[in-house]
């Protein structure tokens, strides 16, 4: 057992009282979690952010957790035993409990059980603030909730009835099942018409490069999309501060059109119901041209959020996505050496401070090569009287070089290979005839 940092002495009202919890943590040998120490440590900032007073903390080393109550029966004793010595009303497991194995810790530790899911849940409630993303959160606690309703509210196993009643007999739970899918299926008509609202947007951006923030909780994504763009993203040294996605163009003279849009931090142990509820948003990373996946190098554990990251990358069909890992907060790291090392082991990676601004411009850098892959360089040969057309190919190509010759104007482009073809037609279309050379290396096909 290990009491946590803030301890009861902290606690000075009634309301904190109520909101004193024991964090629970399960150590499974051969799998790639983390420490049980750093685990519990991050369970136990989840706690805090979701307003929760965690007093102790318990754990377990276990092969297989108990399909029963997930603990063995001994430490399932040892943490009642702890419920009624510190008087709190909540035990916080740190992995997922199925519905039965919640509802029997709840009856062996006569107190509330949650599990790290559920603890998610109720910080992205607490934190939503556009009509977006507190349908999402809403979507996914319900679905999450559905199958728990017998341990979320005492008044479920009594019957409904009575004279003018409907369903006479009906149990209470069946009647809050049954308004809670519902309320899903209205949420999810809500949430379909914000998609499509979503899709129409992203067309209107289809002709701008896209760059997409993804990475761990509290890894740093809004201080360096403020960096990179003056976009004034709330910036908290907090879990999930961002839970809607912003989009702004990267501004400070950066060569090309570019977008980027920051999208809700990831997590281990995500629940999967939300993950499908922020389809919308993380389509924003699903449409872009590259990730950023930014890392907080700061914190101990950043080689685990790394494979957590990637994981749900994964998950989400992004694992084959074109990125740059960004390692962030150098800031916070005194040893030369160990950066040195880093550097090393991932030679394509960009190092930087999103706090001073240190190694943005190799960012910038990075982001503007990754650009110009896409980019094929044409050239134009336009008589005077055909000029005009200049406004149309400015829309979809860059000219880099203009040159006046006695017929006319020679132009140098660089556009994405997907807007060859409109080129040309726009070109053919007006022309009698233009001349379009496509300069491949040493080599010109006309």
């Amino acid at each position: 057992m290990r009491r946590m940092n803030n301890g009861t002495n902290h606690i000075t009202s009634e309301n904190q009282i109520e909101r004193n919890a024991i964090l629970v943590g399960v150590q499974f040998p051969g799998t790639e979690q983390a420490p049980i120490g750093m685990c519990l440590d991050e369970l136990e900032g989840l706690a805090e952010t979701a307003f929760y007073n965690p007093i102790v903390s318990i754990t377990q080393n276990m092969s297989t957790p108990n399909p029963k109550t997930f603990l063995g029966s001994g430490k399932v004793d040892e943490i009642q035993k702890a419920v009624n010595f510190h008087n709190v009303k909540t035990v916080i497991f740190d992995d997922r409990l199925s519905p039965a194995q919640n509802r029997n810790l709840e009856t062996a530790l006569k107190c509330r059980v949650i599990d790290r899911p559920w603890l998610i849940l109720e910080i992205f409630s607490d934190h939503a603030k556009t009509r977006e993303a507190k349908t999402q959160v809403e979507l996914a606690r319900l679905k999450y909730a559905l199958p728990r309703l017998t341990k979320m509210w005492g008044h479920l196993s009594r019957q409904r009835g009575g004279i003018g009643m409907k369903d006479v007999g009906e149990t209470q739970i069946q009647l809050d099942r049954r308004l809670i899918r519902d309320r899903i299926s209205k949420l999810e008509k809500k949430l379909s018409q914000i998609d499509r609202e979503k899709q129409i947007q992203r067309k209107s951006r289809k002709s701008s490069f896209k760059v997409a923030l993804v990475g761990y909780t509290n890894a740093g994504k809004s201080t360096l999309m403020n960096q990179l763009t003056d976009a004034g993203s709330l910036t908290e040294d907090k879990l999930f501060a961002t839970l809607d996605s912003t989009i702004r163009k990267i501004k400070k003279n950066f060569p090309y059109p570019t977008l980027v849009s920051d999208t809700v931090g990831l997590i281990d142990k995500l629940p999967h119901d939300l993950i499908a509820s922020f389809k919308s948003t993380l389509d924003e990373a699903r449409d872009a041209d590259v990730l950023l996946k930014v890392v907080d190098i700061g914190n101990p554990n950043f080689r685990n959020h790394i494979r957590t990251t990637d994981n749900l990358l994964e998950e989400m069909e992004l694992g084959e996505s074109p990125a740059i890992q960004v390692f962030n907060k150098i800031d916070r790291i005194e040893d030369p050496e160990f950066l040195r090392d880093l550097r090393r082991s991932y030679p394509e990676a960009v190092f930087l401070s999103g706090k001073n601004g240190l190694g943005l411009e190799e960012l910038r850098q990075s982001i503007t090569k990754r650009f110009e892959k896409r980019l094929t360089t044409l050239r134009a040969d336009l008589n005077y009287n055909d000029i005009s057309t200049i406004s149309k190919i400015r829309k979809l190509a860059l000219i880099i070089e203009e040159k006046y010759t006695e017929e006319g104007l020679s132009l140098t482009i660089k556009a994405p290979i997907e807007t060859k073809s409109r080129l040309l037609d726009i070109l053919g279309s007006q022309f009698l005839p233009p001349i379009i050379t496509l300069q491949n290396n040493s080599r010109t096909e006309v």
